[in-house]
Order: C-alpha cells, then sequence, then structure tokens
C-alpha cells in the first residue's frame, strides 16, 4: 500500500505539489475494503483539526504497512495543525 500526498495522477493536489513536507496538508493512504477493491483513506488539515476520511459507506481494511502510513500521516497532519 502507498501513501500519497493527495489527488491527481501522481497522487497530489495544487496545493501539495509545490509545498514542502512539512507543510502538506492532505495524505493519501491507499487500502482494501472488505470485498479487497481498492481504497482510499484521506488525512487532511482543516485549519486546526485533523480530518480523516473514509471510502463512503466502505469499511477500510490496512495492512500493517498501510497502518504504519496512516500513523505517519495523522502525526504528521496533527503537527500542521497545531501551526
Amino acid at each position: 500500500m502507498a501513501m500519497r500526498a493527495a489527488h491527481g495522477e501522481d497522487g497530489r493536489s495544487a496545493e501539495s505539489a509545490t509545498a514542502p513536507a512539512d507543510r502538506r496538508r492532505w495524505w493519501r493512504v491507499d487500502c482494501r475494503d472488505v470485498a479487497n477493491s481498492r481504497r482510499f483513506l484521506d488525512v487532511l488539515v482543516n485549519r486546526d483539526r485533523v480530518v480523516l476520511v473514509g471510502p463512503p459507506g466502505h469499511a477500510a481494511a490496512l495492512s500493517a504497512n498501510g497502518m504504519s502510513q496512516l500513523s505517519v500521516a495523522l502525526r504528521d497532519a496533527a503537527v500542521q495543525a497545531r501551526r
């Protein structure tokens, strides 16, 4: 499973494409649903809040690697939210 910076073909939004890693405001973590279909968990910073957006109407199943990536994204987003 891969972690991406945000949306788009390369996994990044226009905002995040030029932003240094310590200023990133959006992360995308690959996951699977219970039917093993590819889905995404999005982590974003909205002012002083961290928002976790799961696949609509689906559960997200994360591998150990996916959990590690989600942990990193949540930690980095929390740092950004405090700024």
